[in-house]
């Protein structure tokens, strides 16, 4: 009977728990546990990034717009007095952020037009069987990718009065108006001046965009429009136009986004001037609302209204991007 025993122990595997009785194998996770899992890990760095510098101050701006930051403190959550919606409630009475949402419209009607027709009449140009058309297409989408500040200073110094090469171009023609503030320092000039250095800047983007559309529509419509007797007006107005309307959709609802958050070339060409006279109160002419968020909380070190600014400034643009979208795409 010892002997029995012996043998029963030398094939048997001791458990964990010292009894000698095997536990068994133990549960594996599954494939889809572990391919979560690793998806997971590969999407933290971003999550990280994402909850730390963007979906962490969006909250805070709104936990600052309800509260008043003394001017002399900078602990971002003591030392803060809760004031409810009164900051939204002040921008009712306050003029100059009126005013700036009136610019901020004005350069919105310039900029979105403009930029569309720039990229398409581009796009269709280049659409042509020309030779180097790459090297085109390069040169014409490169200035999209320059940070718009050193843009803004390369336009300053073109359009300044003294060693600007535009004012000298004028100036051989005849033409003196510029001669002494030049472009950047008119008020009827300045807002132009910035959009259309803006535009030709961003007009690569929408011609890359059109130029796909365009060579994707089908040869046998504009040969059929041809037979027909159909002049190349009818038939970019009556094929091409109804075709890329999807692009230009597309375009106004990111030029509209563009244009109510613009700040850096006003920044860095106009700094809001020049000043125009309005009601006795000298407002600037470039004083879009972007910038009157930043001089608010940068300069004056109103944190609290500068983020109930950002948020109306918000709205406004959803508001406006829900009407263009739904306006354009009853016509797609």
């Amino acid at each position: 009977m010892p002997r029995h025993d012996g043998r029963m122990r030398r094939h048997e595997r001791p458990g964990s728990d010292g009894s000698g009785v095997n536990p068994g194998p133990r549960p594996r996770l599954s494939r889809r546990t572990r391919d979560s899992a690793t998806s997971y890990a590969f999407l933290a760095p971003f999550l990280i990034t994402f909850a730390v510098f963007l979906a962490f101050p969006v909250f805070y701006s709104l936990y600052l717009a309800l509260h008043q930051v003394p001017a002399d403190s900078f602990d971002i959550f003591g030392g803060l007095e809760f004031v409810a919606f009164r900051n939204f409630a002040k921008l009712f009475a306050d003029t100059k952020f009126w005013w700036s949402v009136l610019m901020t419209l004005y350069y919105a009607a310039l900029i979105i037009p403009a930029g569309i027709v720039a990229s398409l009449v581009l796009a269709l140009l280049l659409n042509n069987r020309l030779r180097l058309v790459a090297a085109y297409r390069s040169a014409f989408f490169m200035p999209y990718v320059l940070d718009m500040l050193v843009v803004g200073i390369v336009w300053t110094l073109i359009y300044s009065p003294h060693v600007g090469i535009l004012t000298r171009i004028f100036e051989s023609v005849g033409i003196t108006t510029f001669s002494e503030r030049g472009f950047l320092g008119m008020p009827a000039s300045a807002m132009p001046s910035v959009v259309f250095a803006n535009v030709l800047k961003g007009a690569g983007f929408g011609m890359i965009l059109y130029l796909s559309a365009i060579q994707n529509i089908p040869r046998s419509l504009y040969e059929a429009a041809e037979i027909d007797g159909a002049t190349p007006w009818k038939r970019f107005t009556a094929i091409t136009l109804p075709l890329v309307k999807p692009i230009t959709l597309f375009m106004v609802i990111i030029g509209t986004i563009g244009a109510l958050n613009a700040f850096a070339e006003v920044y860095a060409m106009t700094g809001g001037g020049p000043n125009v006279d309005v009601g006795g109160r000298a407002l600037g002419a470039t004083w879009v609302t972007g910038y009157y968020v930043f001089d608010t909380f940068y300069t004056q070190f109103k944190l609290g209204y500068a983020a109930a600014m950002s948020y109306v400034l918000l709205a406004l643009t959803l508001i406006i991007s829900l009407v263009n979208r739904r306006f354009l795409r009853s016509e797609v």
